[in-house]
C-alpha cells in the first residue's frame, strides 16, 4: 500500500516484539533486501519464470522475491530451506495449486544462480546499471547526467551497501563523559569508530536496537548522520556570536525528527536560543521526543506550516536553518521505498514547493544573518539550481563553506553540475563555494546538499 517500509517494518516488529533477537533480524533484513533489490529480483526470476512477473498472484510473486533475496544474498539459509519455506507459505495461504510452480522457480534459481544472464554493459548501460543496482532507469540516467558513469556507479553500489549507525556526542557531556560513554558501547559489541569528518562523530556497528543502547535514555547521544551534523558547521554559531556579542536566535522552519534542531540548541546552551517548527502536531512530537532524550532546554517548539509568512518573525532569526521537504534520493540507501515512489513529476513539485518555502522564510532572516538551505537529495534542480534562485532573486549572498567545513567535503567529483555557471555580478566560484553536494560513495555520508547566505545589510 502507501505505509512508509521503514515505519511498516517497525510497527511489525514492535508488534511481534516477544520474538528473539535473532528471528527479529532476519525478518528485518529479509523485508530491507527484498525491497532494496526488488528491481534486480524480478529481473531475475523472468528469467526462471514461464510467468511474466508482472502476471503473478502479488502473494506469489512476494514469496518469490523472498526466496530469490535468500538463495542469492543470504548465505546463512541453505537453499533448500528457502525453497521450502516458500512451498509451506503457498499452501498455507491457500495456493495449493501454485506450490509447484513455486518450487520450480526457486529450484531452478538455485541451481542456475551462477549462470544468470544481466543486460550488455555495453549496449544498455542505462538498463545494466538499473538492474545490476535495482535502480530505476530515470534516476540511473538523471545521475549519469549530473555525475558521469564512474560517480554514479559508486554511488549505486554504496546505497546498497550495509551502513554502520552513526551517532552525534551530546555537546552536554565533558571528555571524561565521552570517553566513559564510548567505553561502554564498546563492551555492548558496538564497535565505536571515529568519522573521519567531524571529531564528535562515531559509527556503531552491530546495533540492533538503538533504545537499549548505553547513554540513549539518558541523551548522551543522538542519531544523526555527519551530513546532517553539518549543518550546523555550516551555520558558524562562533563567528556570530563573535561578531554580534548577543544571546542568538535560531528558527528551524522544518524541523522534524530535531536533529539539526536540537544540535544548534546545544551548541548555542547559555547563549542563544531555537526556536524548532513543523507542519503538524505528529512532526513537532517527534521534535519533543528527542529534545527531552537529549535535555535540551534552549528549544521552543510550535507547530507551523512553512509555507504560510508569519509576520512576527520577520528580520529576527540570527540563522535561518531551511531543510526542506525534498525527494529523498540521497537516502535510498535507508529508506528503499523512495526509488519505487519517485518520479520526474514528484521531483519537479517539490523543487516547486521549495521555492514557495524560501520566498516565505528568507524574510526572516535579520540583515546580516545566515540562512542555511540544504536537502537529503543529489538532484541538481532541488539543489544547485535552487540555491541559485535563491540568490538571484532575494538580498542573499553566497557564503564560502570553505573554512566552516572539512575539506573533503568540499571536493567535487568530475561531473558536478554547475561548475562553470556563473552568480550574476560575482566571480565564477563564489556560488559554488557557498554549495556543498555530498554523495553517498564519495564522501561517506548520506547523499545531502547544503548552501549558505547571509542576508545583505539594509541600506
Amino acid at each position: 500500500g502507501q505505509e512508509y517500509g521503514n515505519l511498516l517494518i517497525r510497527s511489525v516488529l514492535d508488534k511481534y516484539d516477544y520474538l528473539d533477537g535473532r528471528q527479529k533480524a532476519f525478518i528485518k533484513r529479509l523485508t530491507e533486501g527484498v525491497l532494496e533489490r526488488r528491481l534486480q529480483l524480478d529481473y531475475i526470476l523472468e528469467q526462471f519464470s514461464s510467468v511474466p512477473v508482472k502476471r503473478m498472484k502479488p502473494l506469489i510473486r512476494c514469496l518469490l522475491r523472498m526466496g530469490a533475496y535468500q538463495i542469492l544474498f543470504m548465505d546463512n539459509v541453505p537453499d533448500s530451506a528457502a525453497c521450502n519455506e516458500d512451498v509451506k507459505l503457498a499452501g498455507a495461504r491457500h495456493f495449493q495449486s501454485l506450490k509447484g510452480f513455486v518450487n520450480g522457480v526457486l529450484r531452478a534459481l538455485s541451481r542456475k544462480k551462477t549462470q544468470i544472464q544481466w543486460p550488455d554493459r555495453g549496449k544498455e548501460p542505462v538498463r545494466y546499471l538499473s538492474v545490476r543496482y535495482s535502480m530505476p532507469e530515470w534516476i540511473v540516467r538523471l545521475w549519469l547526467d549530473c555525475y558521469g558513469t564512474q560517480t554514479t556507479e559508486k554511488m549505486l553500489a554504496a546505497l546498497l551497501e550495509e551502513r554502520p549507525l552513526t551517532i552525534r556526542l551530546s555537546e552536554q557531556s565533558d571528555t571524561d563523559a565521552r570517553r566513559s560513554l564510548l567505553d561502554r558501547l564498546e563492551e555492548a559489541g558496538c564497535a565505536p569508530k571515529a568519522h573521519p569528518l567531524l571529531p564528535y562523530a562515531f559509527t556503531l556497528t552491530g546495533v540492533e536496537g538503538v533504545a537499549s543502547l548505553p547513554g540513549y535514555a539518558q541523551g548522551q547521544f543522538a542519531v544523526q548522520d555527519v551530513s546532517s551534523m553539518l549543518v550546523a558547521e555550516a551555520a558558524g554559531f562562533e563567528q556570530l556570536r563573535t561578531e554580534d556579542k548577543k544571546e542568538l536566535f535560531v528558527l528551524d522552519v522544518c524541523a522534524a525528527p530535531g536533529g539539526k534542531a536540537v544540535h544548534a540548541a546545544q551548541c548555542l546552551a547559555g547563549r542563544g536560543r531555537v526556536q524548532a517548527r513543523d507542519i503538524s502536531e505528529y512532526k513537532t512530537d517527534r521534535i519533543r521526543e528527542n529534545a527531552q532524550r537529549m535535555r535540551t532546554k534552549n528549544l521552543e517548539i510550535r507547530v507551523w506550516d512553512a509555507a504560510v509568512p508569519d509576520g512576527e518573525m520577520r528580520n529576527r532569526a540570527d540563522v535561518l536553518l531551511a531543510d526542506l521537504p525534498c525527494s529523498g534520493l540521497g537516502v535510498i540507501g535507508r529508506k528503499a521505498d523512495i526509488k519505487y515512489r519517485a518520479t520526474p513529476e514528484s521531483l519537479r513539485e517539490v523543487a516547486a514547493l521549495q521555492k514557495r518555502i524560501l520566498s516565505v522564510v528568507w524574510e526572516y532572516v535579520k540583515p546580516g544573518g545566515i540562512l542555511v538551505y540544504s536537502t537529503c537529495t543529489v538532484n541538481s534542480e532541488e539543489n544547485e539550481e535552487t540555491a541559485r534562485w535563491l540568490a538571484g532573486n532575494f538580498p542573499l549572498e553566497p557564503v564560502s563553506l570553505r573554512g566552516r567545513l572539512p575539506e573533503e567535503c568540499l571536493e567535487k567529483p568530475e561531473g558536478y553540475p554547475g561548475q562553470s555557471e556563473k552568480y550574476p555580478g560575482e566571480p565564477e566560484d563564489v556560488l559554488a563555494e557557498a554549495c556543498c553536494q555530498l554523495l553517498p560513495g564519495i564522501h561517506g555520508t548520506d547523499g545531502f546538499f547544503l548552501s549558505c547566505f547571509r542576508r545583505k545589510e539594509e541600506l
